[in-house]
């Protein structure tokens, strides 16, 4: 029930976010596209909508937990039955060091095989730049916490609950996790690596806070440099990845998992429920 539940949840909070956001821009001006991946004609606005029509789904998860499962929501953040805000920022600032390496494999890679790497970085003003700015730092925590909680935390208790191994609950959640993005080719593979990676990470290190940390400092990079460069409409855009974005996956999450799982032993981060 409690499955079915985040599921019905996901979905029609969707439409009523993205419902809603429609009668606010026809109220407001803004032109309503509904098309070529793009919801409205305000990519600032777009963005927005997009990013709180996923966030506003994290309470219903926390109230399916407390409402039908009967026990705390905390216990979807970890084995403690809380999110470890300590690791958490210890994770972050792993994942921003892995996020660096990883850009520079990929642009590596691009210069390597002829590829024009000179468009990459873009500046539009701070007039344009600084209302998208605003909307990423607001939304994406809650945006990437709110996915992590869905497919890494939800999913992954409740097929273990059933399984003698976590790795149906862990495929499963990335399956589902890359079901739910537009992307073709090799953006497929990048994004079920991730999924199925950070299940796995969750497992061992007993909690969310390593997926939640690289999931919002992924999905804020992904957004800063196409605010700044005022292409916030095609970073909105899933479609085909270039094989080389391969090449910074693999640093950036084989650096990102050694070292979360080297710290997590020194450190004892409990991977069990007492």
């Amino acid at each position: 029930m409690g499955t079915v539940a985040v599921a019905l949840a996901y979905l029609v909070t969707g439409v009523v976010v993205i419902s809603a956001g429609v009668l606010v821009a026809q109220l407001t001006g803004i032109p309503v596209l509904m098309e070529d991946g793009r919801l409205f004609g305000e990519p600032v606005y777009d963005l927005a909508v997009m990013l709180l029509s996923i966030a506003a789904v994290l309470p219903l998860v926390f109230g399916a937990a407390w409402l039908i499962q009967r026990r705390p929501p905390g216990t979807l953040s970890s084995v403690l039955g809380r999110l470890r805000w300590r690791w958490l920022l210890t994770c972050t600032g792993l994942a921003v060091l892995s996020l660096l390496f990883g850009q520079a494999a990929l642009v590596a890679t691009l210069a390597l095989t002829g590829e024009d790497v000179g468009d990459l970085f873009g500046w539009t003003g701070w007039d344009r730049f600084l209302p998208g700015l605003v909307v990423i730092a607001l939304l994406v925590p809650f945006q990437a916490a709110a996915e992590e909680y869905v497919f890494r935390g939800w999913l992954l208790q409740a097929f273990g609950a059933y399984f003698r191994t976590p790795w149906p609950g862990i495929l499963l959640g990335a399956a589902a996790f890359t079901a739910l993005h537009a992307y073709t080719d090799w953006g497929i593979v990048d994004v079920f690596a991730f999924g199925a990676l950070m299940g796995w990470l969750a497992v061992r290190t007993g909690g969310l806070e390593a997926p939640i940390a690289l999931h919002v400092v992924n999905n804020v990079v992904s957004f800063v440099p196409a605010a700044a460069a005022g292409d916030l409409a095609d970073a909105l855009r899933q479609g085909a990845v270039p094989w080389q974005s391969l090449a910074g996956t693999v640093v950036q999450l084989g650096f990102f998992t050694v070292a979360v799982i080297i710290i997590a032993q020194k450190r004892a981060i409990p991977s069990l429920s007492r």
